[in-house]
């Protein structure tokens, strides 16, 4: 194995754009008098792989649930360094960085409470393709949100379109192509803690093809001791109209990323010095580091007005170094194809949509473990050869009683497989080799009570294999069940404009009903023992996202949650509440723009506390966190910004660890979010 990566790297990416492509205007001529010359130029089409984000509202305004559309031209007008920082205004959506870096907590519906690192129970994905191994498990360094035109955001099963039908549903990243980008752009961002990122992106277009590519980098020291990042992505895609209704488009994507870890503190060691790092990772110099490259494909055919057929491939190779309490070093290559048969056409005279599809994904990962000695491999510990299978089918069908209203039947059969083959026997034989198989059902309803205003409320099932985090992520394989759910939502969205202004909301409430709940339990050092199913625990809560526009400078927001997560009836834990995430949270923000495109304004962070164990017994406090930010877009070609963070400079756990019974003693459970920071950045486009 390589040994320690402290070097920094650079990366010289050098893009040269297309030549323009040149329109001829349409002059108009007459004897005497001449008029003056009249230029007409369409705006371009959004290309059938890459939706614009007009369309892409429009498609989510017809899901009766939670869903919603992040902006990327919002966020980018501050730092964009996390997945915090892209959907900190998304509703319903937890996220919260650990370490000041990429790495985070992110949780929908209390999805994948245990997974205090990387993620599961969201199928995170880029242009519709997954980024998930074929397990379930993520890494959030493989995402570049400044490579991202716009966020689509599907909560629980109204992500059934994606195939996904687990409990927090599917967030999906879409590039920007040829047709909606700007030749050439350049970002630089820098601030506290050592923090730099850059970013480059080219693209052109001809008559029957365009490509973008993007380029970035991000380094920083850290906030805390040994929490030290660099890493380099290249993304970019390139399409192609074939005729005949035909279009398909390549997605390519390289990663390299090596991340120190500081490990969590006690809280007071956290009240005394938050910067400090867990002495255990030091002396372990822990770290995550891996290469991933991925390749995807796109296809649509358009066969009428009404039908079309998308189909899609990837293929993904990733290295990971892994020094924790063992070095973990593994190797994982996964692919998949999806297809889908889209159908609009009328269904006994009245409006209709039929979407019948399937994916199938498949994995393989050689696990060899050791014993970490300061970083550095020793001796041998375990290996096991992984392999997983996902093969999930599913159709929907939106019918309209009458011209606002719309009901919605579908389900999701799955079929998945995880089979582990242990290679190392010292220890005995703790093979593996399960199938899961279910259908997920889901029936909806939705109406258009005024224009832009509707209702919703839907019934759903969701299903959730374990990953390999889950069954052989300690230091035992520990065989578990299925976590299954059944949700019931109601909600509204819309617009509504008055005299002062407009409002946009989306709101939902859910109740789920979980059985088999996937629990992962720790010991008091954080070394996790590995994960069971808990009987029966109950998620349910508010979610809530708000826009005022006043006027025409003034623009207030706001997203809310409320995490009510909970045992139903546990012979151990009787109702007490599920540990991970604080039961409110919440983020607001006040703007003031002028005519000129400046813009400056408050914004405020706000966490209740939350439980660290299961038990009951210890528990990080609440926290408000105060910001400012200060920008202006001069005019479509260059934008700046100014951001201070955390201006109280206070002392607060962003996240934290989970473990079974604290027993109310003080343990390295707290992760301390970021102190006092100012960021910078400029943006150029031409």
């Amino acid at each position: 194995m390589a040994g320690k990566r402290h070097g920094r790297r650079r990366v010289i990416v050098l893009a040269c754009s297309a030549p323009a492509l040149l329109l001829p205007g349409a002059a108009v001529r007459a004897e005497e008098p001449s008029l003056p010359a009249v230029t007409v130029t369409a705006a371009p089409a959004a290309p059938p792989t890459l939706e614009s984000m007009e369309q892409a509202r429009r498609r989510v305004d017809a899901v009766p649930g939670g869903a919603n559309i992040v902006d990327a031209e919002q966020y980018r007008e501050g730092r964009v360094s996390t997945l915090p920082d892209a959907l900190q205004f998304s509703p319903g959506v937890f996220a919260a960085s650990r370490f000041g870096a990429e790495e985070a907590r992110v949780s929908i519906r209390g999805s994948g409470l245990q997974r205090t690192f990387h993620m599961r129970g969201i199928a995170l994905l880029q242009d519709g393709v997954p980024l998930n191994l074929a397990d379930g498990g993520a890494d959030f360094q493989a995402v570049e949100p400044l490579a991202a035109r716009y966020v689509e955001v599907y909560r629980g099963a109204n992500a059934l379109q994606f195939g996904a039908a687990t409990l927090g549903g599917a967030i999906n990243f879409v590039s920007p192509s040829g047709l909606s980008s700007p030749p050439v752009s350049a970002r630089v961002e820098g601030g506290s803690f050592g923090y730099k990122r850059a970013q480059v992106t080219a693209s052109g277009s001809s008559e029957s093809s365009d490509w973008f590519i993007a380029a970035a980098e991000f380094f920083q020291k850290g906030f805390r001791a040994h929490a030290r990042q660099d890493t380099q992505r290249v993304s970019g895609n390139l399409g192609w109209t074939i005729g005949g209704g035909l279009e398909t488009r390549f997605f390519l994507q390289a990663v390299r990323t090596d991340s120190e870890l500081p490990g969590a503190l006690t809280r007071a060691e956290m009240a005394a010095s938050p910067r400090r790092a867990d002495p255990a990772a030091v002396a372990g110099d822990q770290h995550r580091d891996f290469d991933l490259y991925r390749l995807s494909n796109r296809t649509t055919l358009r066969l009428s007005p009404e039908r079309r057929v998308e189909a899609g491939a990837f293929y993904a190779y990733k290295h990971l170094v892994h020094p924790i309490f063992q070095v973990l070093d593994q190797n994982s290559n996964d692919y998949g194809v999806s297809a889908r048969f889209i159908s609009e056409e009328r269904l006994f005279g009245r409006r209709n949509q039929f979407v019948l599809g399937t994916n199938l994904v498949y994995g393989e990962l050689d696990d060899d473990r050791f014993r970490n000695v300061g970083g550095e491999a020793a001796a041998r510990t375990g290996a096991s050869r992984q392999r997983s299978k996902n093969l999930s089918v599913f159709a929907e069908n939106q019918y309209y009683l009458m011209p606002a209203t719309a009901v919605v039947v579908g389900a999701q059969a799955v079929d998945a497989g995880r089979r582990l083959r242990d290679r190392f026997l010292a220890d005995g034989d703790q093979s593996v080799d399960e199938g899961y198989r279910r259908i997920s059902p889901k029936f909806g309803v939705r109406q258009d009570i005024a224009p832009g205003v509707q209702v919703f409320a839907n019934a759903s099932g969701s299903y959730e294999p374990p990953s390999f985090g889950e069954l052989a992520g300690g230091r035992n394989v520990t065989p578990v069940a299925a976590q299954r759910a059944t949700t019931l939502e109601a909600g509204t969205r819309g617009t509504a404009r008055q005299a002062w202004g407009s409002l946009r909301w989306d709101l939902a409430l859910y109740r789920a009903r979980v059985k088999d709940e996937l629990l992962a339990l720790n010991d008091a050092a954080g070394n996790p023992l590995g994960t069971r199913n808990a009987d029966r625990t109950l998620h349910q809560g508010i979610e809530l996202g708000l826009q005022a526009d006043v006027g025409a400078h003034w623009t207030a927001r706001i997203a809310y949650q409320l995490n009510d997560f909970r045992f139903d009836g546990d012979p151990v834990y009787g109702s007490n509440r599920l540990a991970g995430v604080p039961r409110q949270f919440a983020s607001a923000e006040v703007l003031y723009r002028t005519a000129g495109g400046l813009y400056f304004g408050p914004r405020v962070r706000l966490a209740s506390s939350t439980w660290i164990d299961h038990a009951n017994s210890l528990r990080a406090g609440g926290y408000g966190v105060y910001d400012f930010k200060l920008g202006q877009k001069l005019d479509k070609s260059l934008s700046w910004f100014l951001e201070a963070r955390n201006l109280g400079d206070k002392t607060y756990a962003a996240t934290t660890g989970v473990v079974a019974d604290a027993r109310g003693r003080d343990s390295r459970q707290f992760y301390p979010g970021e102190g006092r920071a100012f960021y910078a950045g400029v943006e150029l486009a031409y």
